[in-house]
């Protein structure tokens, strides 16, 4: 199976948010790491483990109401098993954010027992939120602090600077800008990036992404996308074009001479994926 061209994308404000990102993890107690929960390996920064100097840390596998919910539980026993904490959420929802402050806790009882020995037991926690663009954390924020001060938009790349967000009596939360790496060494990564949303699709060859989009789904969810473009159950022969143009056909995507307007079909198809209508699917398992 071709994968699409490599992509690269890391424009100069992200050197700056991760210069930034260094001196506030110097604040704060912990960190909230959101993934997607479709892909949480190639929604990782490496940079991460590196950048948090051994801080605490939980992770949030978020926009679970759009992945395999088979998958997730088994990504939650997996990062378990690596010594991190980590919970489904829908951070658009709020589903699953009943867990965050106990989680917290889990994470900080060491601290917050030493500082209740010290005579500070009211002191406020201080937690990072951190993760790649578009993956979530303003509306976490929001969803936490129950306002709606954070930028939430549904594209990479909205908040541009950390800001400080009160949760409670108890805790206080520091939204920072989604920061990609310069290189992805795997061009799977890249592809999965874009394929959610994390890359913005100006930079992307729409029609050529939409293929490969196609391609993984017919190798490893064909009874959804059969079902959602009524197409046929047997499609493991179809290249990524093929299935692209009988989906557009199917849906009526036609221009001068009968033609599929690829282009306009492509557009659908992502949009589709993204909005969960395809289904849910989860396109990394924790056991590969």
């Amino acid at each position: 199976m071709q994968q699409s061209p490599p992509i690269q994308w890391f424009p100069g404000h992200m050197a700056k948010t991760k210069r930034q990102l260094e001196k506030d993890i110097r604040l704060v107690d912990a960190v909230a790491e959101i993934l997607d929960a479709r892909i949480p390996v190639s929604s990782r920064n490496p940079d991460l483990d590196r950048l948090t100097k051994g801080k605490p840390r939980m992770v949030l596998l978020n926009k679970a109401d759009l992945a395999d919910p088979a998958s997730t539980k088994r990504w939650i026993a997996f990062l378990g098993e690596r010594g991190l904490n980590a919970i489904a959420v829908d951070c658009h929802t709020g589903s699953g954010l009943n867990g965050f402050l106990p989680l917290a806790g889990k994470i900080l009882a060491d601290r917050l027992e030493a500082w209740k020995a010290k005579g500070m037991p009211g002191r406020r926690v201080r937690i990072l939120v951190a993760g790649i663009p578009n993956v979530g954390k303003s509306s976490l924020i929001n969803r936490l602090s129950r306002n709606s001060r954070a930028s939430v938009e549904d594209r990479p790349g909205v908040t541009r600077s950390s800001q400080w967000f009160p949760v409670g009596k108890e805790m206080e939360i520091l939204d920072t800008p989604g920061i990609l790496w310069p290189k992805f060494d795997d061009p799977a990564v890249g592809e999965r990036l874009a394929f959610t949303g994390a890359i913005k699709d100006e930079i992307l060859d729409t029609e050529t992404l939409a293929c490969r989009l196609l391609e993984v789904l017919r190798d490893d969810y064909a009874g959804l996308l059969a079902r959602r473009y009524r197409l046929e159950n047997e499609m493991s022969d179809l290249s990524g074009g093929r299935l692209l143009e009988l989906i557009g056909r199917k849906r009526g995507m036609l221009v001068g001479g009968g033609e599929v307007d690829t282009e306009r079909a492509s557009i659908m198809l992502l949009d589709e994926f993204r909005a969960g209508k395809i289904g849910r699917i989860t396109l990394e398992k924790a056991d590969e």
